[in-house]
């Protein structure tokens, strides 16, 4: 076996390794460490991805498969073809370029070190898009670019435009992701896999499916908003707002090609029909035309480069909207020629920018006479944009002309667009010549904020030289340049039907060039007519000028998030609790009967087989407090407290009865935490309305009579539901199947944590993440609350111990206090270890007797939560240094690494591996690597309670606090 499938893992996860040191390094004030650390990583990735070309060259194909979730489909697959290939070379190559390059362009102000930690972990997640063998994985690493591209974009966030580009990035890009998603699972559903091979092997199935429509329509829907397509191509020129070494690596080489990358991956199976044509063609079309449009009248440099860069993503689109492989291979040529003359122009507008403080063009004029190499550099990379001759624009846009003259489709657009084509031909000489002639020609600049600009750093540059001398050496001599690296790509995408195809630079006088000499001519002569125009217009195209996407966006935006949010506020909310929980359990009541009302429900003859007469006298009396609580909840939170902890009692009676002793043992200690939590923020809920009116309206009564009846029908249907579910006849279940393997497959005889930890332990897992993710929530709620303002003065029985003591030398306030919990806190204190040892006993034993990680971590939280109770919050936290963060986060890489570690052994992801260890004189022990999962539950249920127990703890310290602040101000007046 070939090292190649090993070293894609490598190669996906350098970069988010690269990312992690380079956040070690965050209090370096240097750019070199970081740099050369970013630099070193990307070096070795491309190193990396070139040693692979001879297993991925004449359409092979390099996999690894690691089962996951295999009964889901759902394996971590990593594959490499000459696509992939080319494509991880384009990543990684680009990338290291602009890694040198911002080496030079960041400031020294700038933290550095978080710039190339996003940057590396893009990277990453561009690599995992263009490797994944299975398409939910590729959606996994398609949403973290669009996560990581925010980061990056709003790298400078005191800068409201880098802000607000960045967040309408996120949003555009994020929804396409979610679309995507949709569309990929349709797509798995129609194959019966999502392994991307399966998938494209099945071409005839997916076209001629029902949800072919659908799938393509949500694929689409992620693709279009990813590369920018009209209409949702308004994000890009927004995100300018990133530094330009961003917008060299994303929105000319990466991201934006991520879309039609997609496009090209999915275009054996999806393409050939007439809704792909339309959708796809008429967006490529549009957004070819209106992108070139645009760049012409654009006033800074970044802008135009922007809008450009969207129009030859249109030309991508447009080719493979055709259904042609030749169109396929143009369209996969022009990417990689795209790719290179657009970072070089990026970078070359960041150096005029580094170098004059600018990039409006109304400000520069006559460069080449300060920085004569970079004008000429970016004076070759203007003409390969503008598809001029001997130069790499100019096959590719060849080419799409020789395909634009074609007949695909007999159609209203195969018909418009050779015309199309030869216009935005036109307009991308115009914009490419006012981008050289503005920047570089005229009279030497008069108001820049750099007085006199220079030539940068030789080695900021040199990226701009390797990108145009590839321009230059692909244009004269693309068969022996590219061609062979081109041929592998195309092979691995059409196969069989790859065409027959030159790369020569000439193909005669022919239609192609005519239209070529045509476009050239024409934008000389749009520019010349348009020169003094553009020198003085508004920023934007005259007629579409006021059609702005950023103010139709921010419009839905508010619409969304601000008055539709008003509206079902005020028909749906209320600043009463009762009112949610009724459509709260309206909804549970809807979701139980839907079910039933579908699929029928069999009537049973009710047959009562006697019952336990204190088995019954208990539920009664826990019936007897749940109605108690309903009622006192109104008149006195305390005593409805105390009567639902009786309640729970009452349940972790019944568990024991029934014999579940894991649940009674959870239940109790949850109850426990559960109560002394509330217990703790009863204190600052606003103060019961004491004054209830005796009469009562005609409205009063209904809603008592709804809510009543609401209840009773619900609580009516859970009884029968559960009574239904004890009387049937037990059936072959999967729990025959947890009882006779526990100890087998497990190492346990506790079936119930063998089941939490092992048998269903990624639903633990997900469990814990949610348990972790609400304590977050509530931590971050509860530093936000502010209380009421009757609810901010000291209760009444505390006023009137402190009067007491204060009335007295000897005393001062809060002795009494004291006095009552000294013994109690002595107890408590007393009891810290000895709940901590019960904590670890309940672990150690959990895998065969009741108890584990969750139970134990209850325990020890209730051992943390009586120290609060004793000492105060100051006394607890001056002798014990929790950090439930900390706690949280362990625990959370416990369990996941956990899982990973069956990967290295060959077995999917959380197989647990159980043995006795034979261990001095002790003898054999029983062991799993379950355990080490069950720690990790254990450690995040640990900092998840503690995190919100601090959280209500120190609201009381924030209060005296305001307490002090008010007296002080009393003080003063």
């Amino acid at each position: 076996m070939t090292a190649g499938p090993h070293l894609l893992v490598f190669l996906l996860l350098l970069p988010f390794l690269g990312s992690l040191l380079s956040v070690l390094s965050l209090r370096t004030a240097s750019r070199r460490l970081p740099a050369g650390m970013a630099g070193a990583v990307i070096l070795l990735s491309l190193l990396l991805t070139a040693s692979l070309y001879p297993q991925v060259s004449g359409g092979k194909v390099i996999r690894f498969d690691l089962p996951w979730l295999p009964q889901l489909g759902l394996d971590f697959t990593l594959r490499l073809d000459g696509f992939a290939w080319i494509f991880a070379m384009l990543i990684t190559s680009i990338g290291l370029l602009v890694v040198l390059y911002a080496r030079y362009y960041m400031s020294q102000e700038d933290p550095v070190p978080r710039f190339f930690s996003f940057l590396l972990a893009f990277m990453g997640a561009m690599l995992g898009i263009v490797i994944s063998g299975n398409v939910i994985l590729l959606s996994v690493f398609w949403e973290l670019t669009s996560i990581f591209s925010f980061l990056l974009i709003s790298y400078w966030h005191n800068n409201p435009a880098a802000r607000d580009g960045a967040r309408m990035a996120l949003t555009i890009t994020g929804i396409g992701g979610f679309c995507l998603l949709i569309g990929l699972i349709l797509l798995g559903n129609i194959v019966g896999s999502y392994d991307l091979d399966k998938i494209l092997a099945s071409g005839d199935a997916i076209r001629s499916h029902s949800l072919y429509l659908p799938a393509l329509i949500f694929i689409l829907l992620g693709a279009l908003t990813k590369s920018a397509q009209f209409p949702f191509h308004f994000w890009l020129p927004n995100a300018m707002a990133a530094p330009t070494p961003v917008s060299a690596f994303l929105h000319s080489a990466t991201m934006v090609k991520a879309g039609v990358f997609l496009l090209v991956r999915f275009w054996p199976v999806l393409s050939g029909t007439y809704e792909w044509f339309w959708l796809v063609g008429a967006a490529g079309i549009t957004t070819l035309l209106l992108g070139a449009y645009f760049a012409m009248f654009q006033r800074d440099l970044k802008g135009l480069l922007a809008y450009s860069t969207i129009s030859h993503l249109g030309l991508i689109t447009t080719l493979l909207s055709l259904g042609s492989p030749l169109a396929t291979v143009a369209a996969i040529f022009h990417m990689l020629n795209h790719a290179t003359f657009k970072a070089s122009l990026f970078m070359a507008a960041g150096i005029i920018d580094h170098e004059t403080g600018t990039r409006d063009m109304r400000k520069l004029s006559g460069l080449f006479r300060f920085m004569p190499f970079t004008a000429t550099l970016a004076i070759v990379a203007s003409a390969a944009m503008a598809g001029v001759p001997l130069l790499n624009g100019f096959l590719s846009k060849e080419m799409f002309f020789a395909e634009a003259v074609e007949t695909h489709a007999d159609s209203i657009l195969d018909r418009i667009l050779p015309y199309v084509a030869t216009l935005a031909g036109a307009f991308s000489v115009a914009y490419s010549l006012r981008f050289i002639h503005t920047a570089f020609f005229g009279p030497p600049p008069t108001d820049l904020p750099i007085a006199h600009p220079h030539e940068p750093p030789r080695w900021m540059r040199f990226p701009v030289e390797f990108l145009v001398v590839l321009c230059l050496v692909v244009g004269i001599i693309p068969a022996f340049s590219i061609g062979p690296f081109l041929h592998s790509a195309v092979v691995s995408v059409l196969g069989a039907d790859t065409p027959e195809y030159s790369l020569s630079i000439w193909h005669g006088i022919n239609l192609p060039l005519i239209m070529s000499a045509i476009a050239l001519v024409g934008g000389v002569a749009i520019y010349m007519i348009l020169k003094d125009y553009l020198s003085r217009c508004e920023d934007g195209p005259p007629v579409l000028r006021r059609l702005k996407g950023q103010r139709i966006f921010e419009r839905v935006i508010v619409e969304v998030s601000w008055r539709w949010a008003r509206v079902a506020e005020r028909r749906l909310g209320t600043r009463k609790l009762q009112p949610q929980l009724r459509w709260l359990v309206l909804a549970g009541l809807a979701a139980g009967v839907l079910p039933l009302y579908l699929r029928g429900f069999e009537h049973r003859p009710f047959a009562y087989g006697g019952m336990d007469p204190v088995f019954a006298a208990l539920w009664l009396i826990g019936a007897s407090l749940a109605i108690g609580t309903a009622y006192m909840a109104k008149y006195h939170r305390l005593a409805a407290l105390i009567m639902l902890g009786g309640v729970g009692l009452i349940v972790c009676v019944t568990f024991i009865w029934l014999s579940a002793p894991d649940l009674a043992i959870t239940q109790l200690l949850v109850e426990i935490v559960t109560t002394v939590l509330i217990l703790l923020g009863l204190r600052w809920l606003p103060k019961r309305s004491e004054d209830i009116s005796e009469s009562m309206t005609i409205r009063a009564r209904f809603r008592r009579f709804r809510d009543f009846a609401l209840a009773v029908i619900c609580g009516v249907a859970m009884s029968a539901i559960a009574y239904s579910v004890m009387t049937m006849p037990v059936p072959d279940a999967i729990a025959n199947y947890f009882l006779e393997h526990a100890y087998t497959l497990g190492g346990g005889k506790n079936v119930v944590n063998v089941i939490l930890v092992d048998f269903r332990g990624f639903d633990t897992l997900g469990e814990i993440a949610v348990l972790g993710v609400v304590s977050l929530t509530v931590y971050a709620l509860l530093r936000r609350f502010r209380p009421a303002a009757d609810s901010m003065e000291m209760p009444e029985q505390q006023r009137v111990q402190n009067r007491f003591d204060e009335e007295r030398p000897e005393r001062s306030a809060g002795d009494t206090v004291r006095d009552y919990l000294l013994v109690p806190s002595v107890i408590m204190q007393w009891l810290f270890p000895v709940i901590i040892t019960f904590a670890i006993y309940l672990f150690m034993r959990g895998h065969d007797l009741p108890g584990g990680g969750f139970s134990a971590g209850l325990t020890l939280s209730i051992a943390f939560l009586l120290q609060y109770l004793a000492g105060g919050t100051r006394w607890a936290e001056d002798r014990i240094r929790i950090l439930p963060l900390r706690w949280m986060g362990a625990g959370l890489m416990t369990a996941v690494l956990t899982g990973i570690g069956a990967w290295f052994m060959g077995y999917p992801f959380l197989t647990s591996h159980s043995r006795y260890l034979d261990i001095p004189l002790v003898g054999k022990v029983p062991a799993a690597t379950a355990l080490l999962f069950d720690l990790g539950v254990f450690s995040l249920v640990v900092g998840s309670t503690v995190l919100i127990l601090v959280a209500l703890a120190h609201q009381s310290l924030r209060i005296n606090r305001l307490r002090a602040i008010e007296a002080a101000k009393s003080e003063e007046r």
